[in-house]
């Protein structure tokens, strides 16, 4: 087996939202409300996003999308009203892990939002996801609050 080709962060593109979609649906804790066919409307999501300031992230790597995440970029009515950005959808394909994809991730959606000018970037995640926890805090972040959530759809987000 050869060594994968360096990778390579980069904005989606409307080609890759068929693999991006089905690395969110491989890795979501959400069984049953991913639907990786629906691909004009993760599109419509990406490009939203961009929109406000925000981008959808992936990472390339022997020509496939192996990663992703999205950076929400928002003005804070606090800090003076400053830009904060998000990070949302922070995936890596499973047998990619463990090999400084998701370090790589982190660390350009990082540029992203000092480029867009934000002065914070947060991100929440499930109480399960103990090994995301760790990677979080070996790239310096940390857990300084709790987050709550309210289904208005009827979803369980236990």
């Amino acid at each position: 087996m050869s060594e994968p080709s360096p990778a390579r962060v980069r904005p989606l593109a409307r080609a890759d939202v068929a693999a991006a979609a089905a690395i969110v649906a491989e890795g979501t804790l959400s069984v049953g409300d991913e639907h990786p066919e629906r691909i004009d409307d993760y599109w419509a999501a990406a490009c939203a996003t961009r929109e406000c300031g925000g981008e959808v992230l992936v990472v390339e790597q022997d020509g496939e999308v192996v990663a992703l995440c999205q950076v929400l970029v928002f003005w804070h009515f606090q800090h003076t009203g400053g830009r904060c950005a998000e990070l949302e959808s922070v995936y890596v394909r499973a047998d990619r892990r463990g090999r400084g994809l998701g370090g790589l991730l982190i660390e350009a959606a990082e540029a992203l939002a000092r480029e867009r000018g934000c002065y914070r970037v947060q991100l929440m995640s499930r109480h399960v996801r103990v090994d995301a926890h760790r990677f979080y805090r070996a790239h310096g972040y940390l857990a300084t609050s709790e987050g709550f959530k309210k289904s208005l759809v009827g979803e369980d987000l236990a």
